[in-house]
This record gives structure tokens, sequence and C-alpha cells, in this order.
């Protein structure tokens, strides 16, 4: 029997139902095996490049109640130092953004001795776009390698985003956001890579789903396609993100790798985290990982 996973995000946890197909609109059906996992695109890939072997620190703001407890519990079972991670406010506050938004540069600051000890810098859109900015600074004055995932993503982008970024890693919608241009295929995708590296990238990324992604270095003018291994998905929550978390490891203990063979092999630990439910909890471990990956 054919399967739909209908999953639904918060800032920091994800609750996936399985159920025979979707429902229509104005339609109730029932659904089966529904769970809640941990969420949060920025702890989706420090999650996964900690399972690789990257030693991770986590940067962040989580609520001052029972679910921001358990969120850094789970950093810490995977291995993250949460030393970044601050309670925000008292927990009669309700703030629908979610307490990363209140991430401020002075707690940004103290997170300076992690930030500049690390060999590569992730940073999305989870916090605010000014946060984020300020990160990526911090890490290209200390020499700390940039990765930048455009997501939530926003139309109006600050130009510094692509200048800070060493390497700018989106989806096919968000490419298609912010160049203005449609991203459905390898062709319109290497177009939109050219795009954003005119920017000022270092080198562009944009991942395809089952079509694989685009990789685009600078000064080179020819993208790459970098074909992904076709598997049986049974969920493909967060796949994105263990792309990105793969990507960093690789980026971080394989630095003379070519960037085109860094999305290959991040390619196959997100192929592998499809055939699993959920997000976080679909994500492997190195241990999980044929040799040649290593």
């Amino acid at each position: 029997m054919s399967c739909c996973v209908a999953s639904v995000l918060t800032e920091d946890f994800i609750a996936v139902i399985q159920s025979a197909r979707l429902p229509k609109e104005g339609e109730t059906i029932h659904g089966h095996n529904f769970f809640i996992g941990f969420g949060g695109k920025g702890a989706n890939q420090c999650v996964q490049a900690a399972r690789l072997g990257a030693k991770t620190a986590m940067v962040a703001k989580v609520g001052n109640d029972s679910f921001g407890d358990s969120y850094i519990q789970n950093f810490k079972d995977n291995g993250i130092r949460a030393c970044g991670c601050l309670h925000a406010g008292e927990n009669a506050i309700v703030i629908v953004a979610g307490a990363n938004m209140m991430l401020n540069k002075e707690e940004l600051q103290d997170a300076l001795a992690a930030i500049t000890s690390a060999k590569v810098l992730v940073c999305q859109l989870e916090i605010s776009p000014q946060m984020s900015l300020r990160a990526l600074r911090m890490a290209q004055e200390n020499k700390v390698t940039t990765i930048f995932n455009p997501a939530p993503a926003i139309p109006d982008l600050d130009p510094d985003f692509y200048r800070l970024s060493d390497v700018f890693c989106c989806n096919e919608s968000e490419a298609e956001l912010l160049t203005g241009s449609s991203v459905n295929n390898v062709e319109e995708a290497r177009c939109a890579s050219r795009e954003l590296l005119r920017r000022g990238c270092g080198a562009v990324i944009i991942t395809l789903g089952a079509q694989g992604c685009v990789v685009l270095e600078a000064p080179e003018s020819t993208s790459k396609h970098v074909p992904t291994t076709p598997v049986s998905a049974v969920d493909t929550t967060g796949a994105g993100d263990s792309f990105i978390g793969a990507l960093a490891y690789y980026v971080a203990h394989y630095p003379a790798m070519r960037l085109e063979e860094v999305a290959r092999r991040a390619g196959q630990v997100a192929a592998v985290s499809v055939q699993s439910m959920g997000a976080q909890s679909s994500y492997p471990h190195k241990r999980d990982l044929g040799a040649e990956l290593f």
C-alpha cells in the first residue's frame, strides 16, 4: 500500500503523520503512526554533521520551558556542545517566531570563541538576518569557512549574504525565489547558479531532490551536475538539512576535496536519510555508512 507523509514543523519540533493518501481540500481522513521528533534547520544540520563524526557546537536560543530543556539535552545526547544555547526570558512569554529570533549581538559575541575555533560555520535564517550576517562576518574575519543556507527563504536577501558565503547552498524553490527564474530541472539550476555566483559567492550548490544537485565554483564558468543515488524514499523531511550537515562535515574534514565530490558524498548521506521516517531520527551515523564515504 502506498503511504503519504504529512509533516508539521515548528521552530524546534516536527510532528509526522502517515496516511494512505493526502486529504483533499476540506476532507478529514484517518492517519496512523503519528510521532513527534526534534527539528529546526540549524539543529538538523548540526546533528547530521555530529553523527558523521564532526566536533560541533550550536549557537541558538531555546524557550525557557520543558521543550527547551529537552532540546538542549538532545544536543548533548548527539555529542553537540550546547555552549551557545541560551534560554529566552520568562516561561510566560509566547513568541510565535521562536526563541531564536531573540538572539542578540551581545549573546552572539559571547559565542565568538566557539565560532573562531571552528573550521566551518553554517548559518540559516532561523535567527534574525542581522545576526546571521554578523556571525558570517565574524567567521570570515577569522578565516573560518562559511556555508550559508538561505532558509526559510526571503525575497529581499541582503547582498552581503552572497559576499560572505564561501558556499551558498539552497534548494530549487529558494533559488527560484532569489533569482526570479524558474528552477525545476538541471539546466534551469545551472542558469540560477550562474546568477547567484555573480552576486559574490565563492561557490553555489543548488539541490534538486531526486535530481541531485548542481555545483558551481568561482572562477569556473561551467557548473557540474551531481546526480544522486536512486532510492525508495519513505519520508523526505529534513533531507536538505542532512545534505548540508554532511556538506559541513566533509568541508571541515577534507578541505582539499573538490566541492563536486563533497556534494556527491553529502547527497549519498541525504539519500540514506529519506529511507526512514522523521528528520533527525532518520539521520545516519558514520557507522551506518560505507567506508568509501570516508
